[in-house]
């Protein structure tokens, strides 16, 4: 069967519970094929997480300390070491081994000493 992927949802709201993300980078987002501009990629990694995952044959992990990238459709300038929380969120896994993630959003608000 083809097509099939474009019926997998991805649960963002479940993935980023418990998560905070760390701007580590910025740089042009494009479209891969035109190399249009479309926005800016916010490069991040997972400073904590405390999602609880369902463990497959006892074998414990964690995304902690992985990279994440936002590509968000608007140019922005946040500061390095910023903890931020993408907004309106549309992700989608590919790859292989189903094991990458593409996460595109509206927009990514810094977070407050409240939320952090």
């Amino acid at each position: 069967m083809k097509g099939l992927n474009q019926f997998l949802n991805f649960d963002w709201s479940a993935f980023a519970e418990g998560k905070q993300f760390i701007v580590t980078g910025l740089s042009e987002y494009q479209d891969f094929e035109t190399k249009a501009h479309l926005g800016t990629k916010v490069d991040c990694i997972i400073a904590l997480d405390k999602t609880p995952y369902v463990f497959k044959d006892g074998k414990e992990f964690t995304n902690r300390f992985e990279k994440i990238s936002f590509k968000v459709s608007k140019d922005m300038n946040i500061p390095l070491e910023s903890r931020v929380m993408p907004k309106n969120v549309v992700a989608s896994i590919y790859g292989e081994y189903r094991n990458q993630l593409s996460v595109k959003c509206d927009d990514i608000v810094i977070a407050t000493s409240k939320e952090k």
